[in-house]
């Protein structure tokens, strides 16, 4: 029986000792991966710099600090300060079109995909306060960026309008005049989040009488 249990306890001794019953150890990141963390990290801060401070204020050693790196490895990734504000805009951007994009894939006719996608840029501005500031002061101090941002959004409403065209979903049947509703329907939604997106650094809800209005003019106006 002591030897049975001299084994027992052998045993137990093996199992803890086993190598295969331990954590995984965590996956090495490669060199290309390490980069593309730090440098998705000084957007993110530069993010945050700009959002609380503004594009004037912002400074490299702010940033660097925000994403905790040192201010030598920012140059390893931008050639100036002003090439990261350049590239700000039209990065963060491409994570609202996204996230937009996401909301409202489930929609089951195009003027429902226009209400997903009005909620969901007003949603966007909800999780991330920073994204106002950093959209309209780049007219100023990120000029390019802020052109090629709208130029953008602007491609991908004509492409979601020229598609409710070929449906027969929309009032207008020319197609020359699809850019000039993107451009009114952004318009909307700039005027609307500068009147109900900017209370505090979390925004508020947006009213549900300001969707039902925006979505009347919609319907009203563009789809049928």
């Amino acid at each position: 029986m002591l030897n049975d249990a001299k084994k027992a306890r052998a045993g137990r001794t093996r199992e803890v000792e086993d190598p295969s019953a331990q954590a995984p150890k965590r996956t090495k990141l490669t060199r290309a991966q390490k980069k593309e963390q730090i440098r998705a990290a000084l957007f993110a801060a530069a993010a945050k710099v700009v959002g609380e401070h503004g594009y004037s204020n912002a400074q490299v050693a702010m940033i660097t600090a925000q994403a905790s790196v040192a201010q030598g490895t920012f140059y390893n990734y931008f050639e100036s300060q002003q090439d990261l504000l350049d590239q700000l805009l039209p990065t963060v951007g491409q994570a609202m079109l996204a996230f937009i994009k996401e909301a409202s894939s489930d929609a089951a006719s195009e003027v429902e995909r226009e209400e997903k996608s009005f909620r969901a840029f007003f949603e966007f501005l909800k999780i991330n306060p920073d994204f106002y500031r950093i959209l309209y002061e780049a007219e100023v101090f990120a000029p390019e960026a802020y052109q090629k941002h709208n130029e953008a959004v602007a491609r991908g409403y004509v492409r979601v309008l020229e598609r409710a065209m070929n449906r027969g979903e929309l009032r207008i049947s020319d197609k020359r005049e699809l850019e000039a509703v993107a451009q009114m329907l952004m318009g909307a939604r700039h005027y609307l989040c500068m009147r109900f997106g900017r209370r505090g650094r979390g925004g508020i809800s947006l009213p549900e009488w300001v969707v039902d209005a925006y979505m009347t003019v919609v319907k009203g106006g563009i789809y049928r």
